[in-house]
């Protein structure tokens, strides 16, 4: 027994040391590459150079540990897109900036399709001042190639080649998982939310008629807006774009140049002539000097002059909303209306942008923070501007608002709701031998628990599912000032892009965030004497790093198990969390 007491003891002695020499090393590590950050410093005739080595980002990150490979202990420089848009507005304005040169081949990227949107308006906006865009890349992904398209001249490496193949969306389906793991799930759907697919994959194989219209639809206007704004910008007609991308015509280099895709296939040093063309000066010994967006976008940084100055407020809802409080990867629902409550009491601020990217999530905490929302704006402007997603619950929170900004192609609306349910019981029985039984003082009493639902049991969860959509469409009658009548025509679950989103009423116009924050600022008349603060109630100290560090450690083992199958994973342990009363979105678009 003693020996045992003490292997134990040895053991635990062990772990624990380890975790702090690793702990430590974390911190040593992070300070050595904090104090090896060279100073930035433009020099005339610049080149703004945006390479991805960082990862644009919708919001500021509450992680401490975000960007941080726990596997290489590298670094990747997280750029928010607010940071990003200032120093693109900022480059043009710079004398000592030239032009810009897109070089997407870094190992970072833009996380999401309304970012790519957003960043190539700020790039046509510089291009404006008739400073020079230029892009070079080996090969163009379709997003990569959107962005690349705003280029006065866009090059590409002799044998490279090209993404250029049209939008999809695919679902995986699980209900075939389940069967063979005796996993029941029952859904709780209002009859007339037949777009409300986010279900499908837990009780069908293939997708729904409904589903598939939807998302057919999707596909044809969120394509449309990108291929349509690709072919104005490089003077290509729309029905030999189309032929274009059925017959894949731009795989290869040459192909891409006689279809008038690039204007030139040449290696990127053989760049240093086209920067010479455009009347940069160079060093004397043929090298020319580029400074990063990320280290640009450092020297830029807010507007601090005048402290006194009145405020927009910029708040972030990125991510699942989920019930209580909390930080993270998630919108908690009591955090976010405290984070609303507190600018509506704070004095100087005279205005709200509330930057909304989330698929929905729990119906009870997207009413916590719908009633913040109508505070708010009872005393101040609001405007929402939606990212890449704002759907279901997502648009809940934004309906409230006095003006909605959305992308053409962001995914909005998904109006309904749906409860679901999974019975384990029989999965616990015939796969573990695990059996369940107990005693109950009423007939519903801990219902689900050791039984199958009963039918009152679902009659119960039906009503509650009913009176939930029937106060989602309620709301958004009132928050967009339309008929009940004509909402649950645009509703039941349907999702939309936010081309057709403008159409329907469920959005005012088009416009990223620089757009909201304009528009706010004009609906307060604030003038030019105004200052953006962005809201960010971050947890800070031990538990913070530590809470940080558990949840990096557990994705970087699991990812590098699943490999190619980690997003499926991820879909998989996000249903067995989807249960209750939700509104939440069926789909999310990556390009």
């Amino acid at each position: 027994m003693n020996f045992i007491k003490t292997f134990l003891a040895g053991l635990l002695a062990f772990v624990v040391g380890t975790f702090l020499v690793f702990f430590i090393w974390i911190f040593v590590l992070m300070g050595i590459a904090g104090s090896m950050e060279k100073s930035v410093a433009v020099s005339p005739e610049s080149i703004l150079r945006i390479d991805f080595s960082e990862i644009i980002t919708d919001s500021p990150s509450s992680d401490p540990l975000a960007g941080l490979n726990l596997v290489s202990l590298q670094r990747t420089r997280q750029l928010q897109l607010l940071q990003a848009l200032r120093a693109i507005e900022a480059a043009a304005s710079d004398d000592r900036i030239k032009g810009i040169y897109l070089r997407m081949n870094g190992g970072g990227g833009v996380a999401g399709t309304a970012l790519l949107e957003e960043l190539r308006e700020a790039l046509e906006e510089f291009g404006q001042t008739g400073k020079f865009i230029v892009a070079y890349n080996e090969v163009y992904s379709q997003g990569q190639y959107y962005l690349a398209s705003v280029a006065d001249r866009i090059y590409m490496q002799p044998e490279g080649g090209m993404d250029w193949s049209g939008l999809s969306m695919n679902l995986m389906f699980y209900k075939g998982l389940f069967d063979k793991l005796d996993l029941k799930a029952e859904v709780f759907r209002p009859t007339v939310c037949r777009y409300k697919s986010a279900v499908e994959p837990y009780i069908l194989d293939r997708m729904s008629d409904e589903n598939r219209e939807q998302m057919q639809e999707l596909v044809n206007s969120v394509w449309g807006t990108i291929s349509g704004t690709v072919a104005a910008a490089r003077g290509i007609d729309s029905a030999a774009m189309r032929e274009i991308t059925d017959r894949l015509q731009v795989t290869l280099p040459e192909d891409a140049l006689e279809h008038g895709f690039v204007d030139g296939l040449i290696y990127e040093d053989q760049m240093k002539e086209v920067f010479a063309e455009l009347g940069v000066a160079d060093d004397g010994e043929g090298n020319y000097e580029f400074v990063s967006l990320g280290d640009y976008a450092s020297m830029v940084g807010p507007d601090l002059d005048n402290l006194g100055a009145d405020r927009v407020a910029v708040v972030y809802a990125d991510g699942q909303i989920v019930d209580g409080e909390g930080y993270g990867e998630e919108i908690y629902g009591n955090t976010l209306a405290a984070k609303l409550a507190g600018v509506r009491e704070d004095e100087k601020v005279k205005a709200v942008v509330l930057r909304v990217n989330s698929p929905g999530g729990s119906a009870l905490a997207s009413d916590v923070i719908w009633r913040e929302m109508e505070l708010l704006k009872a005393e101040k402007p609001v405007v929402v501007s939606m990212g890449s997603y704002a759907a279901s619950g997502g648009y809940y929170i934004s309906c409230p608002a006095d003006v909605i900004v959305a992308d053409r192609t962001t995914l909005t609306g998904s109006i309904g709701v749906f409860g679901m349910f999974i019975n384990p019981i029989d999965a616990l029985k015939n796969k573990l031998g695990v059996t369940l039984d107990g005693v109950k003082s009423n007939a519903s009493a801990g219902m689900g628990s050791v039984s199958a639902l009963t039918p009152v049991e679902r009659a119960s969860i039906m009503r509650g599912v009913d009176k939930v959509y029937e106060t989602f469409t309620e709301h958004v009658a009132a928050g967009r000032n339309l008929p009940v009548e004509r909402v649950l025509e645009i509703a039941g679950g349907r999702v939309w892009s936010g081309e057709d989103a403008l159409e329907i009423g469920l959005i005012d116009t088009y416009g990223g965030l620089k757009t909201a924050i304009a528009m706010a600022v004009d609906k307060a008349g604030m003038g030019d004497d105004f200052r953006v603060v962005e809201v960010r109630e971050e947890p800070t100290g031990l538990a913070a790093f530590l809470s940080a560090m558990n949840v990096s450690i557990r994705e970087a083992f699991t990812r590098s198990e699943l490999e190619t199958v980690m997003k499926e994973y991820g879909a998989v342990r996000e249903a067995t969390r989807l249960q209750g009363i939700l509104m939440y979105s069926p789909c999310k678009l990556e390009l």
